[in-house]
């Protein structure tokens, strides 16, 4: 019997291809920012039974913070620059397999300097995630769905700080918290697998994706100047926009308003309300739900106003409305006497943050190309992280000696100075690195 051959024209069987492909790329990192949250909160929500357990107390739970929150704002910077070098396929992997790894190390700690040296591998890896969405945002979603996309990515925070507080609790219960680090370090590992086989290229060379739907991405993304080059600036030449400067100060002064809940929520439950650890879990959840919220509607609503007018009227009436909501709910914040009066107002406070943020973060891909997004991002994480530094590491634990009330007035009195900071440096938000520009 002959052997069966193939007709030279036969055709190679066609790649099959995937619709909606970028909301897949987008549904993973928001699943990484979840694995994220959970492996950085996990610290604050077991601290009360690990600082019994090491003899530990507050000034040193801020410490450890610090070395963290350190780690985090190098880290922003130098990632930008690494997603810009190397993409984001191989920066993601790079990014959650260190902090993966930092997390499940934290099982080994027997004291600060055991826990600050894990802090700051997890901060490192960990900082890799907010350039990295920015970056690939830009490169799979067009201008008017980027700040739904981000929103959908700042759920992702949200949902970790959702689920990481009652997840993390019952763990701690279960197996105790060596073996709780452990586990959600493994939850990164996990990540990788799907992420590499997903993302295999960018949109414009992705054998899965649909030719309707590359169109509908590259079409959209610089629709006034699609025929540019896109030019990689400099850091330097980056901070000489003073747009650049807008998107710095602002997350310089806005940013310390959720870390000071994300690093001292369960703290302040348990002094405040003397909360243990399960009813932390009960609890800490509840304000992250209201930042879910913020991170989808402001997304939704930027994207919808976009359609009846410009982006910069988007993106600021977005930022606007995200203050105005922050600013009373944080004011009511320091005068809650309940649990649940206070988680309410922090609901709301959160809400609103993630409604302002989200737009705040897809600026530098409305003001540069996508070769310069994440060193621009990276940078401005970096601002944020030493304006969390100031304000909720060295302040807080000197501000809460006696009363949670400063705490909260500190955080209301950033939210207009954040706000000013951006209108007045931001002017007319547009692409600016073009010739015309």
């Amino acid at each position: 019997m002959q052997p069966t051959t193939l007709s030279p024209k036969t055709s190679p069987p066609a790649t099959r291809k995937v619709r909606g492909l970028r909301w897949w790329i987008i549904t993973l990192i928001a699943l990484a920012t979840v694995i994220n949250y959970i492996d950085r909160n996990a610290l604050a929500v077991m601290w009360p039974g690990i600082a019994k357990d090491l003899q530990l107390d507050k000034e040193q739970y801020a410490t450890v913070v610090g070395f963290f929150m350190v780690a985090y704002g190098v880290g922003q910077s130098v990632s930008g620059r690494i997603f810009d070098k190397i993409g984001t396929r191989l920066g993601f992997a790079l990014s959650i397999t260190v902090w993966s790894i930092g997390a499940a190390l934290h099982a080994l700690s027997r004291g600060l300097l055991s826990f600050g040296a894990f802090r700051v591998i997890l901060g490192v890896g960990e900082a890799g995630n907010w350039p990295g969405a920015a970056k690939s945002n830009a490169e799979w979603f067009p201008g008017r769905e980027r700040a739904f996309a981000q929103g959908l990515f700042g759920a992702g925070a949200a949902l970790g700080a959702v689920i990481s507080a009652p997840l993390v609790a019952w763990l701690y219960q279960e197996i105790g918290w060596q073996s709780t680090f452990v586990i959600i370090g493994a939850l990164g590992l996990l990540w990788v697998i799907p992420w590499l086989i997903i993302n295999k290229a960018a949109p414009k060379n992705h054998p899965w994706l649909t030719e309707e739907e590359r169109t509908h991405i590259l079409d959209g993304q610089t629709p006034a100047d699609a025929a540019v080059p896109e030019v990689a600036l400099t850091v330097r030449q980056l901070l000489g926009y003073r747009q650049s400067w807008a998107v710095l100060a602002s997350r310089f002064l806005l940013d310390p308003i959720w870390w000071l809940f994300v690093s001292w929520l369960p703290i302040y439950l348990h002094e405040r309300f003397q909360f243990d650890i399960k009813q932390i879990g009960a609890f800490a959840w509840f304000p992250y739900v209201g930042a879910a919220i913020g991170s989808l509607g402001g997304g939704w609503l930027s994207g919808r106003l976009m359609r009846t007018g410009t982006v910069n009227r988007a993106r600021k009436t977005c930022i606007i409305l995200g203050c105005a909501i922050m600013l009373p709910a944080l004011l009511l914040s320091a005068q809650a006497t309940t649990p649940e009066s206070a988680m309410l107002c922090i609901f709301f406070a959160l809400m609103g943050f993630q409604v302002a943020i989200g737009n705040i973060q897809t600026l530098p891909s409305d003001f540069f190309s996508g070769k310069s997004v994440g060193t621009l991002s990276g940078l401005s994480g970096t601002a944020a992280v030493a304006g969390t530094l100031l304000m909720t590491t060295w302040l807080v634990p000197v501000l809460t000696r006696t009363s949670y009330t400063p705490f909260f007035i500190m955080a209301a009195l950033l939210v207009p100075l954040g706000a000013v900071a951006l209108l007045s440096l931001s002017g007319t938000i547009r692409r600016l690195d073009t010739p015309a520009a």
